[in-house]
């Protein structure tokens, strides 16, 4: 029984997928928005998932998996909650952009062929441009720019993300605890 929750995972990986797939009436033509609406849900695309989406489209594997190897915003493996992505473009990497990296890997126990810190919390990519040369040295956290950034500014922006998740946990826990005269019936 110790994979019954496994079955379930799948079952509801493939159920949201079929809900994709049926909001863009399963058209070859809407691949790249179908690609983008399944890593907007399961935060990267995974091997399975892409096979059943050209099975499902009736197009050739190759064709999903070029899609989703071509565009660089497709990732094939899973990332952290929290993706910074350090740009090392010229402007930035002339002020100094790989001490904040190595500063961030160090921190996080990540490095070029391990992006992904083991709790799934954060991810460190390098880009070659993030468009935002006049901040530089530049780094996206979630969405958010940071400019000008120091190897302490961006460790403190870690701790702060880091913060924030134990006190999400520590509330998430209490909330799951039964009261005192829950426990007594």
């Amino acid at each position: 029984m110790a994979s019954m929750p496994m079955v379930v995972d799948r079952a509801e990986k493939f159920e949201k997928v079929c809900g994709i797939l049926d909001h863009h009436a399963r058209r070859a033509s809407s691949l790249i928005p179908i690609l983008q609406a399944i890593q907007h849900e399961y935060h990267y695309l995974p091997e399975e998932v892409l096979t059943f989406v050209a099975t499902s489209l009736g197009v050739p594997a190759a064709r999903v998996f070029g899609v989703a190897t071509f565009y660089a915003h497709f990732a094939l493996e899973p990332k952290g909650k929290h993706v910074i992505r350090m740009c090392d473009g010229t402007a930035c990497h002339v002020k100094q952009s790989i001490p904040v990296l190595n500063a961030l890997r160090q921190k996080l126990g990540t490095s070029e062929n391990c992006k992904t810190t083991p709790d799934m919390l954060f991810t460190v990519e390098t880009v070659a441009c993030l468009g935002a040369c006049g901040l530089a040295p530049a780094m996206v956290i979630d969405e958010q720019v940071h400019g000008q950034m120091t190897p302490e500014r961006a460790l403190a922006l870690v701790d702060e993300i880091k913060a924030q998740e134990a006190s999400l946990a520590g509330a998430s826990a209490v909330a799951e605890q039964p009261s005192a005269e829950e426990s007594h019936v």
